[in-house]
């Protein structure tokens, strides 16, 4: 089985930016939508950004404009740049792979930790 491994969380001041990472390892993502979702404490996993395999993104509507969710095929990676980050950021985001008509492929990961406080 694939494993999703997701980096690059951390702690930063509303407004400030990070880069997240996820790697697909064993795999080859080349033919899959990619995507990533959060959950805050208490709330369900929601969706936050998508890339098609031609690499066109989509974005929920709370981050457009201040995310950006790229892929590097060759190294079976997606990337989500955020920026003006904003304490209703704060959540454990995860990736995830989707094949035709947005089945899930994989199990989810361990995720990474996002917290923006002053």
């Amino acid at each position: 089985q694939v494993q999703l491994v997701e980096s690059g969380g951390g702690l930063v001041q509303p407004g400030g930016s990070l880069r997240l990472s996820c790697e697909a390892s064993g795999s080859t993502i080349r033919t899959n939508t990619m995507a990533w979702y959060r959950q805050a404490p208490g709330m369900q996993r929601e969706w936050v950004a998508y890339i098609s395999s031609g690499g066109s993104p989509n974005y929920a509507p709370s981050v457009k404009g201040r995310f950006t969710i790229t892929r590097d095929n060759a190294k079976n990676m997606v990337y989500l740049q955020m920026n003006n980050l904003e304490p209703g950021d704060t959540a454990v985001y995860y990736c995830n792979l989707f094949g035709f008509r947005g089945v899930q492929l994989y199990s989810w990961g361990q995720g990474t930790q996002v917290t923006v406080s002053s």
